[in-house]
C-alpha cells in the first residue's frame, strides 16, 4: 500500500489495476463465466474476463469517499475449464429451447438431467470456494455469468447469516423451473427463497415477468417487496422523487443485506447487449443512489453479485459493469467501516 499510487496506470490482469493479492483482499470476487440456461441472447459467459479487462483504466477515486481503494479487492483466475463446460453445456440446452420454441415434444428427458445434473455441479463449486472464502475472514462477491451463478454464494451466506436480498433486475426470476432447468437464470430468487437464511426478498427495476411470477410473490411465506418500474416511473412522472422512492426501499431492508445486481436492471442504453434487455430501468446514477444510500443506512452489505453483462463487439457493457462493479465493492467496504466517506 506505501506504494501504490492511485493517479498511476493500472495494473493489467488485475481487478481495477490493483496491487492486492487474494491473500491480502479484504474482498474476493469470484468469477463464473456460466451460461448453459440462458433462453435469448447469449454471451453473459465472457462478462468476467471483459470486466476484469476494462476495469483496469477506471479512476480509483470517488467524490464521496475519502481513498476507496483502501477497501482492498482482488479477484481469483477465469476458470478457463468452467467456460468450457458451460460452452459444451450450452450446445444442449439451446438444441432443447430451439424445439421448445417450435412446439416440439422433448423426447429424451436425458438431456435435462444433464443441463440440471451440470448447473447443480456449477452451483456446488461456487459454495465449496464462497464457503472458504467467508471461513477466512473475507467478503466474497460472485461476477456472472448469467444470474444462476450467484446460487452457491448464497447458499454459503445462508448457512451463517440471516439476511434479506436486494435485487436490482428487470426479472423476478421467481419461476420454479424454466424451460425445464431447475437452476435456470429465470429461478435464482425462487430458488434462493428456498433456504432457511434468506428472510426477505426486495425487488427493483421489475419490469418484465409472468402472472406466475407475480402471484408467488404475492402469496409467498415470506415478504417479497416489489418496487415494479412502470409503478415507479409513473409517481415520478407525477412529482415523486427518485430519493422518496429509495428511502421507501431501503426502509423495509433487514440490518443485514445481499445485493443481487443483474445488468439488465439498468436503461438498455447501458447494457446493450445482456442477455435479455428490456426498456425502461433505472440510470447508472439512480442504481448508483441506491446503493451509496443503503452503504450509508447503517445496513452491512454481506455479499453481492453482477450479473449477466455480455462484453458485444465494443466492451461497452464491460465498461459500465467495470463500474458497477467497483461501486458495489466500494459501498460494501463502507457498510463494512473499511473506508470513509468524505461528505
Amino acid at each position: 500500500m506505501k506504494k501504490f499510487d492511485p493517479d498511476q496506470v493500472g495494473l493489467l490482469g488485475s481487478l481495477f489495476g490493483f496491487p492486492y493479492s487474494l491473500e491480502d483482499a479484504d474482498l474476493i470476487v469470484l468469477p463464473v463465466p456460466w451460461e448453459v440456461t440462458v433462453s435469448y441472447g447469449s454471451g453473459t459467459s465472457l462478462g468476467p474476463q471483459s470486466i476484469l479487462e476494462a476495469s483496469a483504466q477506471l479512476d480509483f477515486s470517488m467524490y464521496s469517499f475519502k481513498k476507496p481503494w483502501k477497501f482492498k479487492t482482488a479477484m481469483e483466475p477465469v476458470s478457463e475449464a468452467t467456460l468450457a463446460k458451460s460452452n459444451k453445456l450450452r450446445e444442449i440446452s439451446e438444441q432443447i429451447i430451439r424445439d421448445l420454441e417450435l412446439g416440439r415434444q422433448i423426447q429424451d428427458n436425458s438431456l435435462y438431467e444433464m443441463i440440471n445434473s451440470g448447473c447443480r455441479e456449477m452451483v456446488d463449486e461456487v459454495y465449496e470456494s464462497s464457503g472458504r472464502i467467508l471461513d477466512s475472514g473475507k467478503v466474497c462477491a460472485v461476477l456472472g455469468g448469467d444470474h444462476s451463478t450467484p446460487l452457491g454464494l448464497i447458499e454459503a451466506l445462508a448457512e451463517r447469516h440471516a439476511f434479506g436480498i436486494l435485487q436490482v433486475d428487470a426479472h423476478m426470476d421467481l419461476r420454479e423451473s424454466y424451460e425445464g432447468f431447475k437452476y435456470s437464470h429465470a429461478s435464482i430468487m425462487y430458488n434462493a427463497l428456498q433456504l432457511e437464511g434468506v428472510q426477505s426478498l426486495m425487488q427493483v427495476g421489475i419490469r418484465d415477468f409472468s402472472q406466475s411470477e407475480r402471484e408467488f410473490a404475492s402469496n409467498c411465506d415470506k415478504p417479497v417487496q416489489v418496487f415494479y418500474d412502470d409503478h415507479v416511473k409513473e409517481g415520478m412522472l407525477i412529482g415523486d422523487s427518485w430519493s422518496d422512492w429509495v428511502s421507501s426501499i431501503i426502509a423495509m431492508l433487514p440490518e443485514k443485506v445481499y445485493v443481487s445486481f443483474d445488468i439488465d436492471g439498468l436503461e438498455p442504453s447501458l447494457c446493450p447487449n445482456t442477455g435479455t434487455p428490456v426498456p425502461g430501468g433505472l440510470s447508472f446514477e439512480q442504481a448508483n443512489f441506491l446503493l451509496l444510500k443503503l452503504a450509508r443506512s447503517g445496513r452491512k452489505i454481506i455479499g453481492f453479485d453482477l450479473c449477466e453483462v455480455a462484453p458485444g463487439k465494443t466492451n461497452w457493457d464491460a465498461n459500465v459493469g467495470a463500474r458497477i462493479l467497483y461501486r458495489l465493492c466500494t459501498y460494501t467496504g463502507l457498510s463494512h467501516g473499511k473506508i470513509t466517506t468524505s461528505i
